[in-house]
């Protein structure tokens, strides 16, 4: 970790605890009971060695679909996302999408990127090949999916910050949209999680 980088992870907790009492990026999202007019499970995910998840392979199973940064104040919260993973075990399937789109906070390539957040946070969870997640004509296959209403069936709320979350049910309909002030051990998460 960098000096910086061991600096955010130190005041991560305050910023969090500043952000419940501002209500900083802390927009929370619910479906009003739309289905998708396309499939989730009709994409993939680029994977950083060339490969593809096939997001096929996870139906049945919640996904959790995060843009993330390995130099940002939110960085912390992939720790939050290896736990929840753990503690939900085959039920949810955290994907995590590398994003150089807010403020230069992910300058790394694909390896440095996958080393960082094995070596820092015991990632285990899929990390995608580094991409746009913001609209527009470079961004990723799945970010569009799930910004698009006229494709997710309702939200068209794209990322805010790094670590905006995006929760899927097992039936590939888009939930839930999280802001990256609502920690992945956030009540409201949790519950989702839970109920759907």
């Amino acid at each position: 970790m960098t000096l910086r980088q061991r600096l955010l992870k130190t005041i991560y907790p305050l910023y969090i605890a500043l952000g419940r009492l501002t209500g900083h990026h802390r927009l929370l999202l619910r479906n009003p009971g739309a289905r998708p007019a396309q499939s989730l499970y009709d994409l993939s995910v680029p994977l950083p060695d060339g490969r593809e998840l096939e997001l096929e392979t996870l139906r049945g199973k919640k996904l959790l679909l995060v843009n993330t940064a390995s130099d940002c104040i939110y960085t912390d919260q992939y720790q939050e996302l290896q736990q929840l993973m753990a503690h939900f075990g085959d039920e949810l399937v955290v994907v995590a999408f590398p994003s150089n789109d807010f403020k230069e906070q992910e300058r790394g390539s694909d390896s440095a990127i996958q080393a960082f957040c094995q070596r820092n946070y015991g990632v285990t969870f899929p990390v995608a090949h580094k991409g746009s997640v913001r609209t527009g004509p470079q961004q990723q296959e799945v970010f569009r999916w799930l910004t698009d209403k006229k494709l997710n069936g309702w939200n068209s709320k794209a990322p805010t910050w790094n670590f905006s979350k995006y929760l899927v049910n097992e039936e590939g309909t888009l939930t839930h949209y999280f802001d990256p002030g609502i920690t992945p051990a956030h009540p409201e998460l949790i519950k989702a999680l839970h109920h759907g």
